[in-house]
């Protein structure tokens, strides 16, 4: 996590300013200045066109009942787009619009549940509980079966009869 913070703070603004000036020696520094400035305002109408978008669908999950995950990343995402588009540059541009465009959103989905599962175990495997509670392989299985069979213990089929009641 250092590193990803140490190339996200360092190395991309030093590739940015690069980039400009590569972009700009090429087409001119008026015309580099005018296309970051329309790349920002079609970034903002893309986030605020996505961003509806999102929002309505978030609206109808929670309106059905189901579990909005979908929804919830593709909002992230658009935000997390926004705030890339409007940082002046080329190279957060283009991971900006990776974030916001809906075909390629599920692919930058997909990235960041692998990138979180895989810090979420990471964590886990470091937590000093790690080993509290063993694996389930399957939660709606009964207790041993879940674990690879019975425990070697007997089923006793019977009824509870509570005598502690008042009649």
């Amino acid at each position: 996590m250092r590193l990803l913070l140490f190339l996200a703070f360092l190395v991309v603004p030093v590739l940015e300013i690069w980039l400009l000036i590569q972009v700009g020696s090429v087409i001119g520094g008026p015309t580099t200045v005018a296309l970051l400035i329309a790349d920002s305002l079609l970034g903002a109408w893309l986030v605020r066109r996505e961003g509806r978008r999102a929002w309505r669908a978030l609206q109808e999950a929670l309106g059905s009942g189901r579990m909005p995950d979908r929804e919830l990343a593709d909002g992230g995402l658009v935000l997390i787009g926004g705030a890339l588009l409007l940082t002046p540059g080329f190279f957060t541009d283009v991971f900006g619009f990776l974030c916001i465009l809906p075909f390629t959103r599920p692919l930058m989905r997909r990235l960041g549940a692998w990138f979180f599962d895989r810090r979420v175990r990471r964590m886990a495997a470091a937590s000093p509980y790690a080993n509290l509670f063993p694996p389930v392989a399957d939660a709606g299985a009964p207790y041993g079966a879940a674990q690879g069979g019975s425990r070697g213990g007997r089923v006793v089929h019977g009824e509870v009869i509570r005598e502690d009641r008042e009649p």
